[in-house]
């Protein structure tokens, strides 16, 4: 690959070496770089991460990052590629698109799950480094079997995979609101429904009324959380099916 046409923010995403002198290993790379920060930001959250706290747990100083990258945005570019890793064993082949897209989705909940911070990192553009693309192209191969265009395609993955973060956002939110409650999702559910049920007047409000006096929060499990995104995520799916439909 000619790396003089390669921008070097993406030379350094895809890990293509810039330097090729002989010499001395040097001490940090672009990778041992990432690395540091993925790691801080798996400990401590997001706001954690600067190019100060970076270099401190590297035990070098600010400046010496700059040669391996070039702002705290390319460093969050290269975090999330990082974190986001290769696609997992379970993503490979094909198959009917809807059990296939379906999958595609939760193995990117699990992976917002084990890096909490990754839904916080702004977008910055289309997917561009090695993981990215790989996610992509694992979610263009779930939908290879219908009849939809690249551009129905490109659509599909990008409502799905926002659904995704939005409900990792939210479940983040939840959590943080729950903070020294002692409650988890279901109990403060259930405590919600019975304030409700008390407060809200079936005159005024009739169908809210009914819902909170129905007993639907009553009956919430510890996994209501999980129901409720699967509930969405079939919905979207129920959308792209109409437009699968829609082609053929």
């Amino acid at each position: 690959m000619d790396q003089d046409r390669v921008p070097l923010e993406l030379a350094r995403l895809w890990r293509i070496p810039l330097d090729s002198k002989l010499g001395r290993p040097a001490r940090l790379d672009v990778g041992s770089v990432v690395d540091a920060a993925v790691a801080l930001a798996d400990r401590e959250g997001l706001a954690a991460v600067t190019l100060p706290r970076v270099a401190e747990s590297l035990g070098v100083t600010k400046m010496s990052l700059y040669r391996h990258v070039g702002s705290k945005d390319e460093l969050l570019d290269l975090m999330r590629d990082a974190a986001n890793g290769p696609v997992p064993d379970s993503l490979a082949g094909t198959g009917p698109w809807r059990e296939r897209l379906r999958l595609w989705a939760t193995e990117q909940l699990r992976v917002l799950e084990a890096h909490p911070w990754l839904a916080q990192v702004p977008p910055s553009g289309p997917p561009s480094g090695p993981n990215g693309i790989d996610w992509f192209d694992a979610g263009l191969r779930s939908l290879r079997l219908t009849g939809l265009d690249w551009g129905a395609k490109v659509g599909a993955l990008m409502i799905v995979s926002g659904y995704v973060t939005s409900a990792a956002q939210l479940a983040q939110a939840l959590a943080a609101g729950r903070e020294g409650t002692g409650m988890d999702q279901a109990a403060a559910e259930r405590e919600y429904g019975r304030a409700m049920a008390r407060l809200v007047d079936p005159e005024r409000f009739p169908d809210a009324a009914a819902l909170f006096g129905g007993g639907l929060l009553e009956d919430t499990g510890e996994d209501t959380g999980e129901n409720d995104f699967h509930f969405g995520l079939e919905l979207l799916l129920d959308g792209v099916a109409a437009a699968v439909a829609g082609d053929e």
